[in-house]
């Protein structure tokens, strides 16, 4: 058994909130290792606290002693948090479908940026509409179906959605 064996069946093994796509396609999985005839897979939550890990963690269990995994560890790691940069084009892609838009843009990594830049100077994402394509969009509320989800309308299909936030 080898590393690459098991990331393709963790990629079997979909998002318990958005069943689209994979955990691996989400970035959910960050390491595979084998010690000895031990299974080490290490995933890291979307953000602190999220509900779904357990739920994430019976699936992998189950999934994995399905193709005949026996000895299992499953470790979380919180450092580096999870960030949307993490998601596969096929993410992105199966969001869209699925009728979500997907993240807008990568995470800015703030550590390097001096004293005295002002917060405005971020501006707001650009979300598409994954109905239409239409970049004519508003956020409704902050918080969508999920937390990590904000809810937008389209102003030209008018259809609402939920946008998968950059973080």
């Amino acid at each position: 058994m080898d590393t690459d064996a098991v990331r393709a069946w963790l990629g079997e093994v979909p998002d318990p909130e958005i069943p689209v796509i994979s955990i691996v396609d989400l970035g959910i999985v960050r390491e595979i290792a084998f010690d000895g005839p031990e299974c080490i897979v290490t995933i890291t939550p979307t953000y602190s606290g999220c509900p779904a890990m357990d739920v994430i963690a019976d699936a992998i269990r189950t999934h994995l002693q399905a193709k005949g995994i026996d000895r299992l560890r499953l470790e979380t790691r919180l450092t580096p948090p999870w960030t949307t940069d993490w998601m596969s084009p096929a993410a992105r892609s199966a969001l869209r479908d699925y009728g979500i838009a997907p993240p807008a843009q990568q995470v800015v990594d703030i550590s390097a940026l001096k004293h005295g830049v002002k917060r405005s100077a971020i501006s707001a994402p650009v979300v598409a509409c994954p109905r239409c394509g239409s970049t004519h969009t508003e956020v409704t509320s902050q918080f969508g179906s999920t937390p990590c989800k904000a809810l937008y309308k389209c102003l030209d299909c008018r259809e609402p959605f939920d946008y998968f936030k950059c973080h």
